[in-house]
């Protein structure tokens, strides 16, 4: 795809906040029965979608958040939880596993986000280390938490957020396209390491996701050729689910005919 990327891939906004606060707790007791799923980035035009698809399969689901306007986009609904939370710093990450408690059997990462700056030679380095850190840093974070969980009980699934950019690169981004191709990395590692434990890792590759920022950002694109989130959600919830047993390792397309 020649030009940019989604400038919104669904996760929520790199605003820094120290701690971790709970500000709603779902009527499960944590750490209670059935299967919970944590939903980094779970405000977002991408995540709303996957929060509610999980919630509509009968999971409780644990969604992160860091400004308050993030919650008006999510329904308040039963077996839903919603933690205040700086996922850049590891204990507020810890808080947020916490809140999974031992019932933890998925985690979907999709915070991160979208720059360009020019070439390579015209992007400052600071620039470039900022993608990794915002597409990189909580997915791996979330990860490692929540794992003792899923080690626990000897099942379980993480799903990451890449993009088609990771394969297609084009001229402009090369922070983000990094990030993304070392997404992918990480659900290798994690397939290697964990296959044999029973937690399962996959990696979702999105181009440009029909949200409403996505089209008040290219108001002249063609919307009707764009994924809509609920469909992606559908495949998030998919790779978590028991009939997806044996995917793991697995890089999946979701961008239609974007």
């Amino acid at each position: 795809m020649g030009g940019a990327e989604p400038v919104e891939m669904g996760g929520a906004e790199p605003v820094e906040m120290g701690g971790a606060e709970t500000v709603e707790m779902s009527e499960m007791e944590t750490g209670g029965p059935g299967r919970t799923a944590i939903v980094t980035g779970g405000t977002g035009g991408l995540g709303a979608a996957v929060t509610r698809a999980f919630l509509d399969g009968g999971w409780r689901v644990v969604v992160p958040w860091v400004a308050e306007r993030e919650l008006a986009r999510v329904e308040r609904r039963e077996n839903l939880e919603l933690v205040q939370a700086d996922l850049f710093d590891e204990a507020a990450v810890a808080e947020v596993a916490r809140a999974g408690g031992d019932g933890v059997r998925a985690v979907v990462n999709l915070v991160g986000g979208f720059a360009e700056h020019g070439r390579v030679h015209e992007t400052p380095i600071d620039a470039f280390d900022e993608q990794l850190r915002l597409n990189l840093r909580p997915a791996y974070l979330v990860s490692a938490a929540a794992l003792p969980a899923m080690l626990a009980a000897g099942e379980g699934a993480v799903v990451c957020v890449s993009s088609r950019a990771a394969l297609r690169p084009f001229p402009g981004a090369a922070g983000y396209i990094v990030a993304k191709r070392a997404v992918l990395g990480l659900v290798d590692v994690l397939d290697a390491e964990y296959r044999d434990d029973g937690i399962r890792a996959n990696a979702i590759l999105p181009s440009v996701i029909d949200t409403p920022a996505n089209r008040a950002s290219m108001p002249d694109a063609d919307f009707d050729r764009w994924v809509k989130p609920q469909e992606i959600a559908q495949v998030v919830r998919f790779l978590c689910e028991p009939g997806a047993m044996p995917t793991s390792g697995a890089h999946i397309p979701v961008y239609g005919r974007a």
